[in-house]
Parts: C-alpha cells; sequence; structure tokens
C-alpha cells in the first residue's frame, strides 16, 4: 500500500469518552465500528483509497469484532456485497471513488435501491470532482435522485462526518433505503478530533451466525415485484427518510443577524463559506457568522418544511451548489413556490460557475457579489494581482508523468521507435500510470474509455485500419474489467489486435494495493494467481513476456505481433515491478541485512563520457527529466540504475549502437 496505517488504528480500539485525534478517513473507519457493521467492502481509489488500508492494517481489531472485511475485484463486487443487507439484519458498507466507480456499480446499486434493505446499506464515496480529480466532471447526485438513494454530504468537521456515519445506517434502516456518504478529498484527509464510543459487535458477524436463510419474492428485481417497489419507494420509504432527516436535525442552521439574507449550502462546503464570510469581515474566527446558514448535511431528500422556514422573511439566498445541472437551486425553487415563499430570491448560478470545483477564492468571489462587497473582495485579491504583474509570464505548466526509474517508460520509448519504423498505428489507452503516455514526449493513447476498457475501446476501430492497433492496460484494468470485457470479449468475436499488458505488480495508480498477480501478498489474500494462465485458461495463442527494460526486445516482439500472420489475439506482457514499491520491498531487507553484519552489493549507473555524445537523445526520446542532466552532456550525472538502464537502452536502439553510454558499476555498501 502506498501507505502503512498500523500505528494510527491502534486508536479503533478507544472506547466511550476517549479522545480521538486523526483524519477524516481514519474517523469514518472507527465510526463504522461504533455502528456495529457486519462487514466491509471496497475497491480502491482516491480520495478514499486509504480507507481500505486503514481497514487491512486493523485486521486483528476487525476479528475480535467478527467484521468481514474484503477487497472486492471492482466496484461492481463492492455494491454487490450489500445484498447481505436486503434479507439479513445485517449492517455493511461499502467504499470507491465516485462518479466512475458509481458508474462500474449502477446495475448492483440500481437493484439494491429497488429491492430496499432490512440492514443499514451504507456507500461511502470519494467524491472526485473539481480541479483536483483524475476523472471526468460529474456528480453522484444525478445518481442518487436517479436510483433514489439518499445522499449525504457532511460538513468536513469530524464530530458531524462520525455522527452521519453512525445516522446514515439509522436513515438507511428507517427507510429500508441504502444510503450514499460522500467525502470531498479535503474531508477525507482534514484532521480533527471527536470524542470516541466503544465499538459494537453486530447482532450477527462471523462471530455471531445466522442460521435460517429467507425468502422473499417481494425483494426480488423482477416484475411484478418491481412495480410494488417503485411504488414502496414513494409512498412509504422517501416520507420516512424525510421524517428521520427532520426529527433527527441531520441539516444544520447556523443563526445570523442578518435576518434579510440567508445562504444555503452543501455540507462539504460549509467550511469554504465560512472562509469567505471571515474574509469578508462577516464572520469571526470561530465561525460565527452574520449571515444565517443552512447547511446541507443530506442533500436528497430535501426537507421542505426546513427550506420553507429558513427562507420564510428574507429578501434573498444564495445557494451554493458545487457543479451542474443546478439540481438543488432549481429544487429549492420548486419548494419555495409551492409552499408559497416566493416573495425570496433565489440567487446561485448567477454568482457563481456553472461548473467546476467551487475553490477558496471562487466562493468568496460568489459570496461577495451577493453580499454587495466588492470593494471587501478587492482588498482580498489585490495582493495577488499585484503579485502577478510584479512575476511577469505564467510559469509553463508541468503536466504529470512517469516517476524516475518507472518500468512503464521505456516501454513506450520502444512503441515510439516501431511507429518510426513501421508508420502511425492507433493506440487505444485505459486507466493507469501508463495513461501519462498521452502527455509528452510521447502523446501515445488515442482514447480512454474506462478501467479495463482499452481493449474493447478498440474493437470498432482495429477492423477499419490497414495496420494493426494497439491496445495498452494495466494489469490493475486486466484483473477489474479488462480480462472479460477486454479479452475474453475479443477472442469471442475473433478480434486481431494486440494488447500490451503493463505487469507492474500492483494496482499503482491508486496507491499500489494489492493485486490478485501481485509478487507479494498479504496472510489474507490467496496468492500465485497469474495472468499468464489466466490469458492461456480463455484460449489466447500468440503471447510474449518481455522484461520492460529491454526496449531492444520490445521493439522486436511489436514488430512481430504487428506483422504475424496469425490471425487472432496478440498479447505481449511487459514485465517490470512499480519501481516505487519495489524500494519499499528491498529496502527492508536490506537493512535487515545491514544490521546483521551482512555485506550488500549495490548496483549504480553512470553516463560514459567517451560514449555519450551529449545530444540528448535518451530525453528526447524517453522523457527522463532534463533536470537531471547539465546543460550539454549527460555525462558526470547522477542516475537511478532503472532510469538510466531504460533510456541507454531506449538511446542504443534508436542509434544502432551498443547500449555502452550506460556503465554499470557495483559497489559495497
Amino acid at each position: 500500500m502506498e501507505r502503512s496505517f498500523s500505528e494510527e488504528v491502534a486508536k479503533l480500539r478507544f472506547g466511550d469518552g476517549d479522545a480521538f485525534h486523526g483524519e477524516g478517513i481514519l474517523a469514518v473507519t472507527k465510526a463504522l465500528l461504533q455502528s456495529g457493521v457486519s462487514y466491509v467492502g471496497g475497491y480502491q481509489g482516491a480520495p478514499v483509497s486509504h480507507m481500505m488500508d486503514v481497514l487491512n492494517d486493523a485486521r486483528d481489531i476487525l476479528d475480535e469484532l467478527g467484521v468481514h472485511v474484503e477487497t472486492n475485484a471492482s466496484e461492481a463486487g463492492a455494491a454487490a456485497m450489500l445484498g447481505a443487507s436486503i434479507n439479513y439484519p445485517l449492517r455493511g458498507a461499502v467504499t470507491f471513488k465516485s462518479t466512475v466507480g458509481t458508474n462500474v456499480a449502477s446495475d448492483a446499486l440500481s437493484n439494491l435501491a429497488s429491492a430496499g434493505v432490512k440492514g443499514g446499506a451504507l456507500i461511502v464515496l470519494g467524491e472526485d470532482y473539481g480541479e483536483g480529480a483524475s476523472i471526468i466532471q460529474e456528480r453522484s447526485h444525478a445518481f442518487a435522485m436517479k436510483s433514489q438513494i439518499w445522499l449525504l454530504d457532511p460538513r468536513p468537521n469530524l464530530p458531524r462526518i462520525v455522527e452521519m456515519v453512525e445516522h446514515g445506517f439509522e436513515l438507511s434502516e428507517a427507510s429500508s433505503t441504502p444510503v450514499m456518504l460522500e467525502l470531498r478529498i479535503r474531508a477525507c484527509h482534514v484532521q480533527g478530533s471527536f470524542s470516541a464510543k466503544r465499538n459494537r459487535a453486530a447482532r450477527y458477524s462471523r462471530r455471531a451466525l445466522l442460521e435460517q436463510p429467507d425468502f422473499d419474492f417481494a425483494r426480488i428485481s423482477l416484475p411484478p415485484s418491481t412495480y410494488a417497489q417503485e411504488k414502496h419507494k414513494i409512498e412509504v420509504r422517501w416520507p420516512a427518510a424525510v421524517r428521520y432527516i427532520r426529527e433527527q436535525g441531520l441539516n444544520e442552521v447556523f443563526p445570523g443577524e442578518r435576518t434579510d439574507l440567508g445562504i444555503v449550502c452543501q455540507g462539504g462546503l460549509y467550511n469554504a463559506v465560512i472562509r469567505a464570510l471571515q474574509q469578508l469581515g462577516m464572520a469571526d474566527a470561530f465561525g460565527a457568522a452574520r449571515v444565517p446558514i443552512y447547511c446541507l448535511n443530506v442533500t436528497y431528500p430535501l426537507v421542505p418544511e426546513e427550506i420553507g422556514g429558513f427562507c420564510a422573511g428574507k429578501d434573498a439566498v444564495l445557494v451554493l451548489e458545487e457543479g451542474q445541472p443546478a439540481y438543488l437551486e432549481e429544487a429549492i425553487l420548486a419548494i419555495l413556490r409551492r409552499h408559497d415563499v416566493a416573495r425570496v430570491k433565489v440567487h446561485g448560478k448567477d454568482f457563481l460557475p456553472m461548473a467546476g470545483e467551487y475553490t477558496g477564492e471562487v466562493v468568496v468571489t460568489g459570496v461577495a457579489r451577493f453580499l454587495g462587497a466588492e470593494k471587501a473582495l478587492d482588498a482580498i485579491t489585490g495582493p495577488k494581482k499585484k503579485a502577478a504583474a510584479l512575476f511577469g509570464a505564467l510559469l509553463p505548466t508541468r503536466p504529470p508523468g512517469f516517476c524516475v526509474g518507472c518500468p512503464e517508460r521505456p516501454v513506450f520509448a520502444a512503441m515510439k521507435l516501431v511507429e518510426k519504423d513501421l508508420g502511425k498505428y492507433h493506440v487505444s489507452a485505459d486507466i493507469g500510470c501508463h495513461t501519462f503516455s498521452t502527455l509528452p514526449p510521447f502523446n501515445i493513447g488515442h482514447t480512454v474509455l474506462g478501467y479495463g476498457l482499452g481493449l474493447a475501446s478498440n474493437s470498432a476501430v482495429q477492423p477499419m485500419f490497414e495496420r494493426r492497433g494497439v491496445t495498452i492496460m494495466g494489469d490493475g484494468g486486466f484483473w477489474h474489467n479488462g480480462l472479460t470485457s477486454g479479452v475474453a470479449n475479443t477472442l469471442f468475436n475473433k478480434g486481431d489486435g494486440i494488447l500490451v499488458i503493463m505487469k507492474n505488480g500492483y494496482s499503482s495508480a491508486t496507491g499500489t494495493q494489492e493485486l490478485p498477480s501481485s509478487p507479494q501478498h498479504s496472510a489474507h489474500k490467496a496468492a500465485d494467481m497469474s495472468i499468464e494462465r489466466a490469458l492461456r485458461g480463455l484460449g489466447v495463442g500468440w503471447m510474449r513476456t518481455v522484461t520492460t527494460y529491454h526496449v531492444g526486445d520490445m521493439m522486436k516482439t511489436l514488430k512481430d505481433a504487428m506483422t504475424t500472420g496469425y490471425a487472432g489475439l496478440k498479447v505481449i506482457i511487459a514485465d517490470g515491478e512499480c519501481q516505487l514499491e519495489r524500494q519499499r520491498r528491498v529496502r527492508p531487507a536490506t537493512a535487515r541485512q545491514l544490521a546483521a553484519g551482512e555485506r550488500v552489493v549495490r548496483v549504480k549507473y553512470g553516463v560514459d563520457e567517451d560514449t555519450c555524445t551529449g545530444d540528448h537523445s535518451c530525453i528526447r526520446l524517453s522523457g527522463c527529466s532534463p533536470s537531471r542532466t547539465t546543460p550539454t552532456r549527460c555525462a558526470g550525472t547522477r542516475w537511478r540504475p532503472s532510469s538510466t538502464a531504460a533510456s541507454a537502452a531506449a538511446c542504443a536502439a534508436r542509434t544502432r549502437t551498443p547500449p555502452r553510454c550506460a556503465r554499470r558499476s557495483t559497489a559495497p555498501k
């Protein structure tokens, strides 16, 4: 994993009244245990990937409580786990990144919402939206409304987040409906404290087993049950949810002296709103605002009586809703008209951007316009504008790229060399670290459709080109979706493409979590699940495994795949362990050897000054960081071994000369 929580998880044992201090995801995990959860599953993905890391580090605590924990193969698998709560009073929680993860899980979630639940079912979503996101710009709100899954958006405050996790289960059971709890990136990692409660062992768990199965056709998602389920949603579940939200006070009203104005905000935006009011002199350092605030910790369903009561008597309210469409703003307008509170003027997207993340600067600008405080805004933004004027031209953009020594970089160097020899060809990209190939200097990859969907996205392109295309897929994408949607689909339809699987050993782009084919496994995971055996089992007849750093071998294999007379899927497994994770694995072992007094030999690479021409061809080809070279020559530069080996091999392949520019030496450590 990317980081260990082995020390922090001790806090999960805290009991009644203990002061718990930590970050948001750790607090969510503690709240799950306090709620008497029976099972937890999930699929890694920022910003909630740490939750699975925390759970894996806390295995002994979970075993004591009888909690079943499972790292799912995909978000669909995680959502399907919640089926345990349909028939039985089992509280369950799953977690994954939204919205792409929610899209993958949509089939299971839709059926879950239709059938309804007996035990509380909670979906902890990492709402990956805005400038810091790594995915398409969509929101969970639309899915919640479509399937009628209640959506919690807690104020970024640890006590409130913990309360909303606990209320999420209660709300789910009170309305027989699954509940989503969305956490933005900052909420996942916000630091704070709350008063802990003791952990609760579930009524039914691995230590207290169910005895009899329950069958109820009314909970099966088939007609005529589905018609009754839809009716039950509207007539029973929705009113029950609204009643619980109102009676338990899940939404919060913060009073203010300005009775003519008000602000309605999503819970996740509350901190940004308070900061904006502080900057404008409309709130003190402790968060007491002069403008009343209605904080929506539950954004779906809304409580009409609360909205009408808050807006009554006011001249204007500002609705802060991140993203588009403006679901909340439009719903509030309709509620006010139905409740005859039409006098109040509702503002929102007229003062704030229609789309994009509501950063601190965006919020303070919109709130200032709403309050007519543009002069105060000038004082806030003035220094930034002055600094920009003094600084002059903006710095050039610096897109993300491969890590130094990444085993995937030389593969794309080989692909560029093949392109030079055979001509340009279509490349279907995929989700993962290898997507950085779409950026300079490689500019490789024409489409990105979904995790593990690269080969499927190539199926209609391949027959339209005279030259075979290439699909890039990571081993994480292979196990997530690529095995069935990609490989099996292509074999079934007798496709003739080329698939390159980046076998780096981990789900690297989401924090280096374990995969079925990882080189090492935790004790609670099955070992020795092979990509090669899976491919042979499906019937792949043309398969080659090439070490990623051997650029010449990779070039030859790619050319063979493009020119062979074999009609059918051709798979090249680019084998090279993620260097970041390899170092995490090797360094402790080296430290143990040194502590035991053993001699350790360390391999170093330098540059052969007699061979290097200093033309930087290796940099231009493979994208090795220019900051690690001198202005005129590579000679004398200190490189990481894998990075130099890759760039030297790429340079050698390009110039057709022996790879002497990378000089290898060993030295005792």
